[in-house]
């Protein structure tokens, strides 16, 4: 089956020798100047619409902010309980019940690679403080999972094992905004872990400006850093204007850190339409502007990278314009996208958080009204025809 191998070197090579024959820029694309078989080869994907299965026990997702993969395939999302309306979608979790549907499932959500919901935990508990509004997930190289929180007070950070027991809480609830602190964080977004320095990047956030990196088994923070590598300041700089020079500082939030292989610092500066890159150390490498006429939520919201040993391409979750980019991680270029705004299977309504399994395939959530999860299974290197893929839906159904 199409898809069940993922197709790194072979594939990105026949791109690189398509650029050598001479393939032309257009935009942010790479495409052929007739766009034909000879254009840039780029990973491929169909929306699986029977994934995951049906939740039991008339169990509903809310609005779903974090997914990620664990060693085995494994796929964990956390959406927010209390994102309800209670008329319309809870009717049998009110007090009284008012019909016999639904119920807001538990907060963190385990799936089996078919789609088999296999574990759930998650929530208010004695041992921590659970979120006012829990926040991204994360699970790093030891099977450990990550959470933050955007809610007004949520200052810190929580970690689990896989199977839901308590580790560790890193701050505490409702410090003061301090973008230089280095006891408490604000409104953390999401947590991701570099294994080869068992160092946590995070993308603190929704008040504070800054990408902050902590010991992974301590918690103590150990280095920080604003846009461009600037000190972060607190300073209000007012709405996004994409006329203005770039700013010099994050805007709200700073929604993902996500450390490579090669040694950098991928950045979410979701207000200010752009990625930033940087050395671990902080050092500013270069900027990306996606979509920069993007106003209000901004374009930049999550970032996952190819499985591949390179980590050749950059799949970035753009939950305003509704649509996933494929990039070249390298030369930062985006090559196609999928996806458009809608509530079928392959559209998005606040497409959020994004995730790669080893095999390729993709794993999107969506926030606001979205409340769900989709699979979109890696079907190969293809050519790419167009800048906009629109919809994938599966080949066989078209």
């Amino acid at each position: 089956m199409a898809g069940s191998t993922w197709v790194s070197k072979k594939g990105w090579g026949m791109a690189v020798l398509a650029g050598a024959l001479g393939l032309t820029v257009l935009g942010d694309s790479l495409l052929a100047p007739e766009a034909d078989a000879a254009a840039v080869m780029a990973p491929s994907f169909e929306v699986d619409p029977f994934w995951p299965k049906p939740l039991p026990n008339h169990w509903i997702l809310g609005s779903a902010i974090g997914v990620a993969v664990d060693s085995r395939d494994h796929v964990y999302v956390i959406h927010r309980r209390q994102s309800f309306n209670e008329r319309t979608e809870i009717g049998a979790f009110t007090d009284p019940p008012t019909g016999e549907c639904c119920i807001p499932a538990p907060n963190i959500l385990e799936f089996s690679p078919d789609g088999t919901l296999v574990n759930t935990f998650g929530g208010p508990a004695e041992a921590y403080d659970w979120p006012e509004s829990n926040h991204g997930i994360t699970v790093d190289h030891k099977d450990n999972i990550w959470i933050g929180g955007n809610g007004r007070n949520d200052a810190h950070i929580l970690k689990f094992t896989r199977q839901g027991k308590f580790l560790a809480q890193y701050g505490m609830p409702g410090a003061p905004l301090d973008s230089n602190s280095t006891e408490y964080f604000g409104r953390v977004a999401k947590i991701t872990v570099d294994a080869e320095d068992n160092e946590a990047y995070v993308a603190d956030g929704y008040t504070h400006r800054r990408v902050a990196v902590l010991d992974a088994d301590s918690g103590a923070v150990k280095r920080y850093w604003g846009a461009y590598g600037n000190t972060p300041s607190d300073e209000n700089i007012g709405r996004y204007n994409p006329e203005e020079p770039p700013a010099q500082q994050f805007r709200n939030p700073v929604h993902c850190a996500e450390p490579t292989r090669d040694g950098l610092v991928y950045v979410c500066d979701r207000a200010n339409d752009r990625i930033q890159v940087f050395k671990k150390d902080g050092t500013f490498v270069k900027e990306k502007f996606i979509a920069p006429k993007t106003l209000g939520d901004g374009s930049v919201w999550d970032i996952a990278f190819s499985p591949d040993p390179e980590q050749t391409f950059i799949y970035l979750a753009d939950g305003k314009n509704e649509r996933v980019y494929v990039m070249d991680r390298q030369r930062l270029e985006i090559i196609t996208t999928f996806g458009d705004g809608g509530r079928q299977p392959g559209q998005f309504f606040g497409v959020h958080s994004i995730a790669v399994d080893s095999k390729g395939n993709i794993f999107t959530t969506e926030t606001y009204e979205g409340k769900r999860v989709q699979r979109f299974a890696y079907q190969g290197m293809k050519p790419v025809d167009r800048r906009e893929q629109g919809t994938p839906w599966p080949e066989a159904a078209r």
